[in-house]
């Protein structure tokens, strides 16, 4: 025999209906990033910020921060891991979190800028997402860092030879360090917050950073030469925490990858057009510009290909993968 429904039942389904079918609540998402605002990471970061917010309306809320102001990459990294940002941009350090992503660290890899997107599809994606993903970290797109190019206050760089003895500042990657100090040079990693008094005050005689970087944070203001090497190009990849974006609610994701795919496209041609722009401002500026010799710089960076495929499991085939994408 079926029992009646009670009021107090009936009031005790109406309010599970009720809960079942109220809508996720609104929630705050952090994206921060390191770079100056005014970077092309900082620039590209606000505009996915920006692009997100219109995509999810009402229903949550962006917050941006730039400039360091939740902290330098290494910070963010692990603010990511404990879920206190949500999306930030990591670049260089990525090298920290596993030693394949240093293949973007090897010089004279990356033939252009549709190569990158190639690489991020069939190598970066397949490859390189997996083993952050087993470090907490959880890749989402590849954006546009740049080509990075040699500046410095003592002499304009045109072979290996010329860097002999320079105090040079580089990303917290233990193959950049050893690319130049196999130049000659006597490199080490510093915080990017820390460059640009490093350099005014003669701790550092120069660095390596795409033009966008050098505009954002003044550096031209405090270096004297700009020697276009295009030596390495370098990413930086839009990462969430792997726990931070598990729990995301389903839109959140869809919009993320959403815009995060029109702003790789977009990053990837504003580098591009900033490149021609920003050598002409430089110029302006009071820089002695010159372009290095291509051939000599290939020849002595030699050995840190080989001592990356001695050191790194499986580096010889994703050298060759990415080699063979630039042919496409």
């Amino acid at each position: 025999m079926t029992k009646p429904i009670t009021r107090a039942r009936q009031f005790a389904l109406a309010a599970a209906l009720v809960t079942f079918a109220a809508p996720a609540a609104a929630e705050t998402f952090i994206v921060a990033v390191g770079a100056a605002r005014n970077s092309l990471q900082g620039r590209s970061a606000e505009l996915f910020a920006t692009e997100l917010q219109e995509r999810l309306g009402d229903a949550h809320t962006i917050e941006f921060y730039a400039d360091a102001q939740l902290g330098d990459e290494r910070e963010l990294m692990q603010k990511l891991r404990t879920g206190t940002v949500h999306l930030t941009l990591l670049s260089s350090i990525m090298t920290t979190v596993s030693d394949e992503f240093a293949l973007f660290d090897l010089p004279f890899l990356v033939a252009d800028r549709d190569h990158v997107k190639r690489l991020h599809e069939n190598l970066v994606m397949t490859d390189l997402a997996p083993l952050a993903e087993e470090r907490g970290l959880q890749v989402l797109s590849t954006w546009e860092n740049g080509f990075r190019q040699i500046t410095n206050n003592i002499r304009p760089v045109t072979v290996p030879g010329d860097m002999a003895g320079m105090r040079i500042r580089t990303p917290p990657s233990e193959w950049r360090v050893a690319m130049f100090n196999e130049y000659g040079a006597n490199a080490s990693a510093m915080a990017w917050s820390e460059l640009f008094v490093a350099l005014q005050t003669g701790t550092m005689d120069g660095q390596e950073n795409p033009l966008t970087n050098i505009d954002g944070g003044n550096l031209y203001e405090v270096q004297r030469y700009l020697s276009m090497s295009g030596h390495v190009y370098s990413p930086t990849y839009l990462t969430s925490g792997v726990r931070v974006w598990n729990n995301m609610p389903e839109e959140v994701r869809e919009a993320v990858i959403e815009v995060a795919a029109m702003v790789q496209d977009w990053s990837l041609a504003e580098g591009e057009a900033a490149d021609v722009a920003l050598l002409e401002k430089f110029e302006a500026e009071g820089m002695h510009i010159n372009t290095v010799d291509r051939e000599a710089f290939v020849a002595a960076s030699a050995p840190i290909y080989e001592l990356f495929s001695q050191r790194v499991d499986g580096a010889a085939e994703m050298i060759e993968t990415a080699l063979s994408l630039a042919e496409e």
